[in-house]
């Protein structure tokens, strides 16, 4: 399985960003620009503590089996890839949509005298916020059920992910 990789997450973050500000140009000169849910930055903030959840229990289950403690319970090798799995979906969709709401805000700064706008705005900027919450919790999942370097096998020096 392939590492998540900073670059990738900026990029989809950075193109989302400049094409939902472009559409909202857009949208606004032909109509009114719909609104940023307030539901966005909490649904993304679930999805954070589920995968901080996740990642922090499976490293103290690593822990105690490196340990060799008696009462450790093991860590299936599958679910920590369906995790990981897991975690690099959630952070590319993460990118996404706070690349989304982050164009949609940085249009929205134009007009924040109007407290309808104001709100918007300040909604958009809490998605980025749980947005970029969503990509570092993953990273920290990746991070925890990387396996260790093996060197005899891999000439490359590189630890793959589980």
């Amino acid at each position: 399985m392939k590492e998540l990789r900073i670059r990738v997450l900026a990029g989809v973050f950075v193109v989302a960003g400049v094409l939902s500000w472009a559409g909202a140009r857009l949208w606004n000169s032909v109509g009114t620009l719909p609104s940023v849910p307030l539901a966005a930055p909490i649904v993304l903030a679930l999805i954070t503590v589920v995968l901080l959840a996740t990642a922090l229990s499976l490293r103290a289950r690593l822990k105690a089996q490196r340990e060799r403690q008696p009462d450790a319970k093991g860590v299936d090798p599958m679910m920590a890839a369906r995790a990981v799995v897991f975690g690099q979906a959630s952070a590319l969709v993460a990118a996404l949509v706070a690349g989304m709401y982050g164009g949609t805000g940085v249009f929205l700064l134009e007009s924040l005298d109007n407290p309808a706008r104001r709100d918007q705005a300040i909604s958009a900027g809490f998605s980025v916020l749980a947005g970029i919450g969503v990509m570092a919790a993953a990273i920290f999942l990746e991070r925890v059920c990387k396996l260790p370097e093996d060197d005899e096998h891999d000439g490359t020096g590189a630890a793959p992910t589980v």
